[in-house]
């Protein structure tokens, strides 16, 4: 089943989006916590003493891409899962240099039922060898 219970941190800026997202995201049974910019992301994963499991977050925000965004959590949050998400194609992003190989990518706009199986398919995967 694509259900959850785990913490997941919603990095968008476009508040529509993000209003849609954490509720479907929540509709699946996953905690959500939101945040419009990264710096507010950074704040709310400072603060929260439990786990989280995974930052679902725009490529494109203001201050810092969502990459760098990830790569600031990662340092106090080692087992943190990432999942990138924008209304660009991922050629356009990777072309960019925003995106490596082997990042997890949801393209947008996306329904409740992909949007759910692409976190669950993050998720469940093991972490990488060596990290």
């Amino acid at each position: 089943s694509s259900r959850g219970q785990e913490t997941i941190l919603l990095g968008e800026d476009e508040s529509g989006i993000r209003t849609l997202a954490a509720r479907m995201l929540t509709q699946q049974g996953y905690n959500v916590l939101m945040s419009g910019t990264p710096g507010e992301a950074i704040r709310l994963a400072n603060e929260r003493p439990g786990e989280i499991h995974l930052l679902l977050t725009d490529v494109v925000m203001p201050e810092m891409n969502g990459r760098d965004l990830c790569r600031t959590l990662l340092v106090h949050r080692p087992k943190l899962k990432c999942l990138f998400m924008s209304g660009y194609t991922a050629d356009v992003i990777a072309h960019h240099g925003v995106l490596d190989d082997g990042v997890s990518f949801l393209q947008k706009p996306f329904t409740t039922e992909r949007l759910a199986a692409r976190v669950r398919d993050v998720l469940d995967r093991q972490p990488a060898l060596g990290s």
